[in-house]
């Protein structure tokens, strides 16, 4: 694994790599051991933000990623696994069939089929873009996008699953809706899906 570091003011190392599976390693890697001082993790899509306290070294930090050889992700059995029961009517369905060559029911039974993980989080709170093991769903996102898309509504862009946790713009194209509150901030923590939670669609 081939990674850059560059310093994010005082407080912050920033690790460039040059894969998505590379910043899942690495981020289960050192959520599982964290450098010392280390007080948030932020993956991205291919890079992972280290935040220290203040007056820690940040040499230290950058020469313990440096060391580290993180192993590959694998589908860890027997951990939490969170369930959305989703109602496959979204918009988008015939158009994701046309792009994969599957047939509606095909598309929804690959995205059952498999168990997601949540790479990283962004765009707005409580949205988790969330990879596979089955790449017969990647698919462009639409060539416009909407100005509202509601909240509940299931999604798939480029290699990535995604739940809108909220109305708002998008252009991922659109499989299904679900019920399932992704974002309440009377809740700890507020966001269901963060980084390394494990997921499964399933037919409501």
């Amino acid at each position: 694994m081939t990674r850059t570091l560059r310093p994010c003011g005082d407080t912050g190392l920033l690790v460039e790599l040059d894969a998505l599976d590379d910043v899942l390693a690495l981020h289960a890697d050192l959520a599982a051991d964290p450098p010392s001082g280390t007080v948030d993790l932020v993956p991205a899509a291919r890079t992972v933000l280290i935040r220290v306290g203040s007056g820690v070294d940040l040499a230290a930090v950058a020469a313990d990623v440096r060391a580290r050889e993180p192993e590959p992700v694998v589908a860890r059995e027997g951990s939490d696994v969170v369930e959305i029961a989703v109602t496959y009517d979204g918009e988008d369905l015939d158009d994701v069939a046309g792009h994969t060559g599957l047939t509606t029911e095909e598309v929804v039974a690959a995205h059952t089929d498999q168990t997601w993980t949540v790479a990283f989080a962004g765009f707005t709170p409580g949205f988790g873009y969330l990879v596979g093991v089955d790449d017969r769903l990647h698919v462009p996102r639409r060539e416009s996008s909407r100005t509202r898309v509601p909240a509940g509504a299931v999604g798939l862009a480029g290699e990535f699953s995604g739940v809108y946790p909220r109305e708002s713009p998008g252009g991922w194209q659109l499989i299904g809706r679900t019920d399932h509150v992704l974002w309440d901030l009377d809740r700890d923590p507020p966001a269901v899906l963060r980084p390394g939670t494990r997921v499964r669609f399933v037919r409501s």
